[in-house]
């Protein structure tokens, strides 16, 4: 997944500075040194992320606050973090790798434990987030942001608001203005929802029905899209596109007639995490840093510039009310119960439908 956080549009983004500015005019409420940073450490930390997927101000506000300098290096995407991290870890402290790649590099020994006693701002989260199946007990990650897999669509080209995945898989109502996201298993996923199966599903027939799906609407489908579905919408190339929920989201702050939604099927919850790899070279630091984002003024501008859904309540209680009333960030809760956690499900299945997905490129 490409994170394109922030960047929707000049409008969007200065009025993100221009609040951002004037908080920074005030003050921030921000402690000015968290009591875990080390003094033994040099005040470095290296930081791996995706692109834009940070307040513009947050590192030079946590240097301000800390001493501590922060280096960010950035990846395109999960499977090139995992990557640079299967030889050893070349110096990273902080890295946000997403939920269904947490298993894989726990058992790869990439990860280390975390102090939580030296995270007090976890106290912020809401408690849901503090137990989750691919991490019982958050030992090895915290959560950073958190969202939804859904349907994009312009709103003057359709008949009527899309409730179904139906729309993009199994209707040539929008043929030839449609894009699904190119990822395997993210494609994949989301006709396995249609077609009424666990998204997870690791039966051979399913996902393989999941994927004639596919083939069949192919004559139908514009593009497979590579995390840029908001752009073809914006462009007028699609009507109608798979997304994640914030790029969308950015979008409709800038057209009015773009709109979302999680398909009644349910779509895919995902969540991007804060680790601290195994082999850290300021590990207090890294502690530190996380705990800095926890604070309520600093998440908040990380919110407000990201516009995802935060996991933090002390910062999502000081977002506006449109955040927080928001459907495309946060939507309704029958959609969400019915939506699932993308899990990892193994070598032989990752496999599986990469080899499905080979085969729907090729018909």
């Amino acid at each position: 997944m490409n994170r394109k956080r922030g960047m929707a549009g000049l409008l969007g983004a200065l009025s993100r500075r221009q609040f951002m500015t004037g908080a920074a005019a005030v003050g921030l409420s921000i402690t000015a040194m968290p009591k875990f940073a080390s003094a033994a450490e040099e005040k470095k930390l290296n930081f791996y992320n995706w692109d834009t997927y940070i307040g513009e101000t947050t590192l030079e506000d946590f240097k301000a606050a800390t001493g501590i300098e922060v280096k960010m290096d950035l990846f395109a995407d999960n499977s090139e973090l995992f990557a640079k991290l299967r030889g050893g870890n070349p110096g990273y402290d902080v890295i946000v790798p997403s939920n269904d790649w947490i298993p894989r590099m726990i058992a790869a020994d990439m990860l280390q434990e975390l102090d939580h006693s030296k995270i007090p701002n976890i106290s912020n989260l809401f408690p849901r987030f503090m137990d989750e199946p691919f991490d019982p007990g958050r030992k090895y990650s915290l959560p950073y942001m958190w969202g939804t897999i859904g349907i994009g669509y312009r709103k003057s080209a359709v008949s009527t608001p899309p409730d179904s995945w139906k729309v993009l898989y199994d209707s040539n109502e929008y043929a030839g203005k449609i894009a699904l996201l190119s990822d395997c298993g993210t494609m994949i996923g989301c006709a396995l929802k249609y077609l009424g199966y666990s998204l997870n599903s690791t039966d051979k027939a399913e996902n393989e029905a999941a994927a004639e799906l596919i083939i069949k609407q192919k004559k139908n489908i514009k593009s497979f899209a590579d995390d840029n579905g908001q752009d073809l919408l914006a462009s007028g190339e699609v009507d109608i596109t798979m997304e994640y929920n914030g790029d969308i989201a950015q979008l409709m702050t800038e057209d009015d007639d773009v709109g979302f939604v999680l398909p009644k099927e349910g779509g895919i919850i995902w969540e991007d995490t804060l680790c601290i790899p195994k082999g850290a070279p300021h590990p207090d630091n890294a502690h530190a840093f996380i705990n800095y984002i926890y604070e309520p003024e600093a998440n908040q501008l990380i919110t407000d510039y990201i516009q995802y859904a935060t996991p933090n309540k002390a910062g999502f209680d000081l977002m506006p009310e449109e955040y927080q009333t928001n459907p495309a960030i946060f939507p309704p809760d029958a959609a969400i119960e019915a939506s699932e956690v993308a899990s990892y499900l193994g070598e032989d299945v990752v496999q599986m439908r990469e080899e499905l997905c080979t085969k729907i490129n090729a018909a």
